[in-house]
């Protein structure tokens, strides 16, 4: 017959015990956090390489020589952005870093910092009209704040006028409309009644 075997003291943890439990849980977050910043640094790695490519892009749309390749490269330019913003949204996505959709709501100074005012006959007062900078939420935190312009009471704003379109020819000059010559003026065709006016100044 074997002898029990020696009990096992089941009383509180001590304070040394306590505090290496502690230190292995800090030890854990911090390599959980080294780790995730370390895979958000190498998922920004390809954003780097597109907007390099996206300067190249916007070289290539300042020396354009012509109306088609300037097109052609303000299209792939636009293009190139658009797949930026994507891929850097999907990878602040990943990380639980999500934009604040604020637009339409009422304004919530918790959250929103209001940057201006605009009156607006139909939205409530304190309505928010628009974004000036985007905020984000990192989890249920908010990491960066939108600044928004929000509605008063009033009519809306005039539109500002669009600039006059200045058409430049290649090679950076202005073009200018064409004055008529005499000789090409003598050869349109008259109006019937500038003949009838000089006959009535003869008689």
């Amino acid at each position: 017959m074997t002898d029990p075997a020696p009990a096992v003291a089941t009383g509180p943890p001590s304070e040394v015990d306590k505090l290496r439990r502690r230190v292995e849980a800090l030890s854990r977050k911090r390599d959980e956090a080294e780790a995730r910043l370390r895979d958000l640094l190498t998922a920004l790695l390809p954003l780097d390489d597109a907007l390099a490519d996206t300067s190249r892009r916007a070289g290539a749309l300042h020396e354009a020589r012509s109306p088609r390749e300037a097109v052609s490269a303000a299209i792939a330019l636009s293009e190139q952005v658009d797949a930026a913003h994507r891929m850097l949204r999907g990878e602040l996505a990943r990380h639980d870093v999500v934009p604040v959709d604020v637009v339409g709501r009422g304004v919530d100074p918790a959250e929103m910092r209001v940057v201006g005012t605009e009156p607006h006959p139909t939205r409530p007062e304190g309505t928010v009209l628009r974004e000036k900078l985007t905020g984000f939420r990192l989890g249920g935190a908010v990491l960066r704040a939108p600044r928004v312009v929000i509605a008063v009471p009033g009519p809306a704003p005039e539109p500002d006028p669009e600039p006059p379109v200045t058409i430049a020819a290649p090679g950076g000059k202005r073009t200018q409309p064409q004055r008529t010559t005499r000789s090409q003026r003598l050869r349109l065709p008259r109006k019937p009644s500038a003949g009838r006016g000089r006959r009535s100044r003869r008689t």
